[in-house]
């Protein structure tokens, strides 16, 4: 399983679930190829080998089968970056669901989640990759649930308690838990994970729903998906679409050459003869998006800094000096 793209941000969730301490971190990255070092670094990401390992240390150190409910209550629309920032905004909850079946590859790419109207329900199926282990399945499955319930409850401004939700595995020795996690009816044994809605709330208008800002991430996610298939052929096309598809957009230069099947001095040679260098191409990428957040929205430096994965605003205010000269606020105020 060779899948990457995935932020540090869910493992440092874990994290926080188990209460780890900062000596303690380097027993959740066992494994991994990561050190607990590299957990609280926001220029690295993780493929699915690497995800599918932390989170089954996770259960391990928790030495509780029921661990995946508790961290799945930590996920919520805010958790994913950029994609929640459209989720939050947008109109409706149909449309927040839709929002978030589109853009989850991009940042849990081990799942996916269909979403179509049916008679009277709105079906939510929820699937896991093949690579996914049987130890980790369960949780992947409840994480998601439970993460499409918090975008409902945001929306309804209350807990989804008239839906229903079908999981394929048998009812586990923690099922009493289901009842407390969720505030719908949960049936074991089923055919296949399914979260159904009420069709009657599919176009229930988001309170916080803000339109410009909806418009504004929705014409943002165009204009990448045009620079992802411009010239799509060249190297710079290819190493910019990695870096717009990875979730913290920062992936380093030797896991882009293995994306791209070279050495990293091939990658570095070819980009040369493009005119550019593999920094040059992450810059503008991440300058880019920048720029949009901050002209295009009324976003805080600091929220900016978390939807491009900088784990510490400083290291973004830094950044963003050395691309254009002056800081975040000064560039804002001197546009506007």
């Amino acid at each position: 399983m060779t899948t990457a793209g995935i932020p540090m941000t869910y493992s440092r969730v874990a994290a926080r679930a188990l209460g780890l301490s900062e000596r303690q971190l380097d027993s959740l990255m066992a494994g991994s190829g990561m050190s607990g070092r590299d957990l609280l670094r926001d220029d690295l990401y993780l493929n699915g080998r690497q995800q599918v390992q932390i989170l089954g240390n996770a259960l391990d150190i928790a030495g509780d089968e029921s661990f995946g409910l508790h961290y799945g209550q930590q996920i919520t629309p805010s958790t994913h970056g950029p994609m929640g920032f459209l989720v939050n905004s947008s109109p409706t909850l149909l449309e927040a669901l839709e929002s978030f079946r589109d853009y989850l590859p991009l940042r849990m790419n081990l799942t996916a989640v269909s979403v179509r109207k049916k008679d009277d329900w709105l079906e939510c199926r929820l699937g896991v990759s093949p690579g996914v282990t049987q130890k980790v399945y369960r949780l992947f499955i409840e994480t998601l649930s439970l993460g499409l319930l918090a975008i409902a409850e945001s929306i309804l401004v209350r807990p989804l308690s008239e839906g229903r939700l079908w999981l394929s595995y048998a009812a586990p020795a923690y099922k009493d838990q289901y009842y407390a996690a969720y505030p719908c009816q949960v049936s074991f044994s089923a055919s296949e994970n399914l979260l159904r809605i009420p069709a009657g709330l599919a176009n229930t208008v988001n309170a916080s729903s803000d339109s410009r800002n909806y418009e504004q991430a929705l014409d943002q996610c165009r204009q990448l998906l045009q620079q992802m298939t411009a010239d799509r052929h060249s190297v710079v096309s290819q190493v910019r679409r990695l870096l717009l598809s990875s979730p913290n957009h920062q992936i380093v230069e030797a896991d882009v050459a293995a994306a791209l099947f070279v050495s990293k001095r091939t990658l570095a040679r070819r980009l040369e003869q493009e005119g550019t260098g593999f920094r040059n191409v992450r810059d503008q990428v991440l300058s880019s998006l920048a720029e949009g957040y901050l002209l295009n929205t009324q976003l805080s430096v600091d929220v900016v800094a978390t939807l491009l994965n900088y784990h510490d605003s400083s290291n973004f205010r830094r950044a963003f000096k050395r691309w254009h000269g002056v800081s975040p606020d000064t560039f804002r105020k001197r546009v506007k």
